[in-house]
């Protein structure tokens, strides 16, 4: 697995937690910066993950935008959790991190889905990365 697949998998982790215990995710980065330091051997993937949790909350409210606009029958409270912090990764892949390609980022988001969500996420997932990753052209 490469270290931005795992820095995916952590970013995942990061929203999901901060999502059910209801904390900011600034105060989720502070958490997870402060056991990344007692961690030394995770600190490869902490770097990518802790870009793609800031730009999340840095560009919160137009990811949160995007999906309502393009998720076709689901509200963004409708949506899993898990499902949520995926798509929410993959939209700030495509629209906001120029570094990496719309279809790299779309088949990763693909991919977690399908092995950390339901049987249908990964369709959706995809369905939806790829309505918003056609917007930018």
């Amino acid at each position: 697995m490469s270290a931005r697949t795992k820095a995916r998998k952590r970013a995942i982790d990061l929203l999901y937690g901060a999502d059910l215990r209801e904390i900011s995710l600034n105060a989720a980065i502070a958490l997870e910066a402060e056991r990344a330091l007692k961690e030394p051997t995770r600190s490869a993937s902490w770097a990518y993950a802790r870009t793609i949790v800031e730009g999340i909350a840095e560009h919160g409210d137009e990811i949160d935008e995007l999906i309502e606009t393009y998720a076709q029958g689901w509200t963004i409270n409708r949506m899993p959790v898990l499902d949520r912090a995926i798509v929410r990764i993959g939209i700030w892949e495509v629209m906001f991190n120029d570094e990496v390609p719309d279809a790299v980022a779309i088949s990763e988001a693909v991919e977690a889905a399908k092995e950390l969500s339901t049987e249908d996420s990964g369709s959706f997932v995809n369905g939806l990365l790829g309505r918003i990753a056609q917007t930018r052209v």
